[in-house]
């Protein structure tokens, strides 16, 4: 009688290498001169030489995708979700002024399926070379029994780099400011679990459902891809005015945005004085969603915004509408009463 082997276990270290052969020309194609070695050993290595900074400073974020993963598996449609976590934690970083350097991702799953793997790290390769940032590596686990069969979990780390005379944290924000908000692609990647509970368990709807008001199915539109700001925060930048930058995640407009408030000052936000895209007025009217929880759980439209003094504001919109970003005012700062 054979011995039990890892295969056996659940593990299959030949699909592994499989995925590795198949992904390393993707990663490659997103390395400049930086990176130092290719993917294989232990460590990645970049160089960290930047004679145009005076005081560079790393800066560095990590998240997930959330359960919009759940939307890549009743579609099994999986090139979309890698974008999703490179754009998203690209905006996280630039909210500081940084740029980004360098990525790193993290897959796993039950039982491993190369052809599930190379399109995840597709969309994290073109995201990666869009935003102009490396894929150095990664870890591709396999745990049987950790997963349900077709499911997988993912998640990132960028790294990006600013000088220190730059850097942008709401410190300087002031009364008086004016929010300038940019628009979404829809949910990004927060509020899934809340989307799929009214729209699929109360609404009876599928992801194949073509509801009226939306351009697609329903699973294309929960799909649609988290959008990066990075031009558009590039432009901001060099126009000036900008003391703050809000990346509308979890916890909504509001609860994103007051994170960068000094003491004793508010936001009034403009609720209404930019297009809803359709999706969350089906979910508010399917699962009667109050309008504090849909402030709160969604971007309602809104996907970044620049906190910007006032008499910058109309040459910040200006120069964003030359680059082909419509933008909005969404409100302004005001002393807490």
């Amino acid at each position: 009688m054979a011995g039990v082997t890892y295969k056996d276990a659940g593990v299959d270290l030949d699909a592994a290498e499989r995925s590795l052969t198949a992904i390393k020309r993707l990663v490659a194609e997103t390395h400049g001169p930086r990176v130092l070695k290719d993917v294989g050993l232990f460590a990645a290595f970049f160089d960290g030489h930047f004679p145009e900074l005076k005081k560079p400073v790393l800066t560095a974020s990590v998240d997930g995708v959330g359960t919009k993963l759940k939307i890549a598996f009743a579609t099994n449609r999986h090139d979309t979700v890698g974008q999703d976590l490179v754009n998203h934690c690209v905006n996280d970083i630039m909210t500081s002024g940084s740029r980004p350097l360098f990525f790193l991702d993290y897959f796993a799953t039950g039982h491993l399926e190369p052809d599930v793997v190379e399109a995840v790290v597709w969309g994290l390769a073109k995201a990666c070379k869009e935003n102009d940032c490396a894929l150095v590596g990664g870890e591709t686990a396999e745990m049987p029994d950790m997963y349900p069969p077709g499911e997988y979990d993912l998640a990132g780390t960028i790294v990006g780099i600013v000088d220190r005379e730059a850097i942008v944290d709401g410190s300087r924000i002031q009364a008086g400011d004016v929010l300038v908000g940019l628009p979404s692609t829809g949910l990004h990647t927060n509020g899934y679990s809340l989307a799929r509970k009214v729209l699929f368990e109360i609404g009876g709807l599928s992801v194949d459902s073509k509801p009226e008001g939306l351009d697609g199915t329903l699973g294309e539109e929960l799909l649609k891809i988290h959008r990066s700001y990075k031009r558009a925060i590039e432009v901001a930048l060099q126009v000036g005015g900008v003391v703050g930058i809000s990346h509308i995640t979890g916890g909504g407009i509001v609860g994103n945005t007051r994170r960068l408030l000094p003491e004793g000052l508010a936001l009034r936000i403009a609720w209404g004085a930019w297009p809803e895209p359709p999706i969350f007025g089906l979910i508010r009217s399917i699962g009667q969603v109050p309008e504090s929880e849909m402030r709160q759980t969604f971007n309602l439209g809104i996907g970044l915004i620049f906190v910007v003094r006032r008499e910058w504001a109309e040459a910040l919109r200006k120069a964003l509408e030359a680059s082909g970003e419509p933008s909005y005012v969404v409100g302004e700062v005001v002393r807490a009463s």
